[in-house]
């Protein structure tokens, strides 16, 4: 599902209704009380991790490419009057956010291509306030759209470079045949992370582990 072929009406009525990602819950639990905390939530299609955090207290940003994304968001009957939100319509690759304390990224960052991955995690780990988190996926190098154009892969050890700085706080690794949200029969290899800074780092050696 790269960016410049994806039906995106067929991705968000095949994931109308789903509940918030695992990874996201995670996170959250660790966190408890959301109240005064901040989130970003990069790729937040129809919202179904915005509406979570909002339910929880937490003020969010909620950033996606496409218009219509952010137009069922702002539909969404279950987004209550008045919530700290503030939807964008940007691509998160050229998008500034402020200081947050969790920076959700749910099936996104694997839609960065190669060469601006490393300028896009520079961006997240920056914005990360101290104990903030990362919760999101990632490609893994065995993932049956490995040769797309535009689309970011890792191994295993790419990706615990990547985290160095870093509490680990889950990293699961998912390899399965399944249909995709539009229908398309697909191989799997996934990377389910949520990651806890621990001090007010900068993502230099993070960073130079993809560039």
């Amino acid at each position: 599902m790269s960016q410049g072929n994806t039906d995106w009406n067929a991705y968000y009525r095949g994931t109308a209704g789903r509940p918030p990602r695992r990874t996201l819950l995670v996170a959250l639990e660790r966190f408890g009380d959301g109240s005064g905390r901040v989130a970003v939530d990069l790729g937040c299609g129809d919202g179904r991790d915005t509406i979570e955090l909002l339910r929880r207290g937490w003020q969010v940003i909620a950033i996606d490419a496409e218009r219509e994304a952010i137009a069922r968001l702002a539909g969404r009957a279950d987004l209550p009057p008045g919530a700290p939100l503030e939807a964008r319509c940007a691509r998160f690759e050229d998008a500034d956010w402020p200081a947050a304390d969790l920076v959700n990224a749910s099936f996104a960052l694997p839609l960065v291509a190669p060469e601006r991955f490393p300028e896009v995690w520079a961006k997240i780990t920056r914005s990360l306030k101290p104990g903030g988190r990362f919760a999101g996926q990632l490609f893994g190098a065995r993932d049956g759209w490995r040769g797309r154009d535009a689309i970011t892969f890792f191994t295993r050890t790419e990706i615990e470079r990547l985290l160095a700085g870093f509490t680990v706080e889950l990293l699961d690794e998912e390899e399965s045949d399944a249909m995709t949200p539009c229908g398309e029969a697909k191989h799997w290899h996934l990377f389910h992370v949520v990651a806890r800074a621990a001090s007010a780092q900068r993502s230099s050696a993070a960073a130079s582990a993809v560039a």
